[in-house]
């Protein structure tokens, strides 16, 4: 696997930082850092790991929280120290990354595109210092910032050949936040999923909301407006989609809440969350949450703070894929019996037949090539 490289634009998508504690945070950073952890050997209890979340935060039930998820499962089984600061706004990135390298941190995991030149300048001013970021490979970092990274189109390859099979109207729509690439990677393989149970069945099932091709589609314009996350998907329930797939963080609440109500409404309409597994971490739409395109972040988080705290780190990428458990289609936990054991054995050679190479995933956002 060789790593591409994943810069982009400054506005859009961020995610948790790990790694690092701040003593001081200074003037103008988002709030005070938080301490916790458990007690462990000498050298795990001196260990003192950190993150910075972006602008959504650590309950965004998704990025964010996910990232999180790994720090504090880090801290448990591990036995180290953790901070962590939540960040307000873009400007609070760089003096937070700042805040957590004053106060002795080890490893500093930042999350996203948003953070990455944050990470870059501070990382390169402090090379004693370690950091991993998530979702963001720049092959100019220096050598000690390690990216985490993730091929997900892999797994929403699964969800598109699934949602082909459990629509009823023909049709199924997806949005983004921002067209950026760890965005659009979803879109592209949950189209090209379809595109493949269409070649497959003969059918002519269709997607909304994103042409590969033209590497367009519909966007919110941020990852905040949970309003317009709603409107979006009723406009999609509206043209006759009956399954919906927001690549939008927290505005996935918007997408949720629209389908909540056109099945009260009489509408057998379904969601798919990403990221995280939404049936645990936005409970509220487990009702109508057919499954999740999920990156395992959590574990990706403990992992390299492990290699970190033994003596490990190195700065070649991590890349989750679903040969590597990095990305997985979730359980479909309420709606298992909707789902026919036909389709579920379908879903479940299709991972295999991508792991072994037999069945080939591509996008242009993909972090890596075969």
């Amino acid at each position: 696997m060789n790593p591409t490289r994943f810069r982009l634009p400054k506005a859009g998508f961020a995610g948790v930082a790990a790694a690092g504690a701040a003593a001081l945070v200074l003037a103008g950073c988002g709030q005070a850092p938080s301490t916790g952890g458990s007690s462990g050997s000498a050298s795990a209890s001196n260990y003192l790991g950190c993150m910075v979340s972006d602008s959504g935060g650590f309950d965004d039930k998704s990025f964010n929280q996910s990232g999180y998820e790994g720090l504090q499962k880090a801290a448990k089984d591990l036995g180290i120290q953790e901070k962590h600061v939540q960040s307000k706004a873009d400007t609070d990135y760089d003096p937070n990354l700042r805040s957590m390298v004053q106060a002795g941190c080890k490893l500093t995991v930042t999350v996203g595109f948003l953070l990455g030149d944050a990470t870059k300048n501070i990382a390169t001013a402090n090379p004693n210092s370690h950091f991993a970021i998530i979702d963001f490979s720049d092959p100019t970092f220096p050598k000690n910032v390690k990216p985490i990274v993730y091929d997900t189109a892999q797994a929403a390859f699964l969800a598109g050949y699934l949602a082909a099979g459990t629509s009823k109207t023909g049709k199924v729509a997806t949005f983004g936040g921002l067209n950026i690439p760890t965005v659009t990677i979803f879109m592209d393989g949950f189209a090209d999923g379809v595109k493949y149970y269409n070649q497959k069945k003969n059918k002519n099932v269709q997607v909304l909301g994103w042409d590969k091709d033209k590497q367009d589609g519909t966007f919110v314009g941020d990852f905040k407006s949970i309003d317009k996350g709603k409107v979006l998907t009723q406009g999609f329930l509206q043209q006759g989609a009956d399954i919906i797939l927001p690549v939008a963080g927290p505005v996935g609440a918007g997408a949720g809440s629209a389908v909540l109500d056109a099945k009260k409404a009489g509408t057998d309409a379904k969601l798919i969350w990403v990221d995280s597994d939404g049936y645990l971490t936005a409970p509220d739409y487990k009702s109508v949450l057919l499954t999740s395109v999920q990156k395992t972040m959590a574990n990706a988080v403990e992992s390299v703070i492990k290699d970190d705290k033994d003596g490990k780190f190195d700065s070649t990428p991590y890349v989750g894929t679903l040969e590597n458990g990095g990305v997985a289609l979730a359980p479909y936990h309420d709606l298992d019996s909707t789902v026919p054991s036909d389709l579920k054995s379908e879903v479940d050679q299709l991972k295999k037949d991508i792991i072994s190479g037999s069945v080939k995933v591509t996008s242009k956002s993909s972090p890596i090539s075969k």
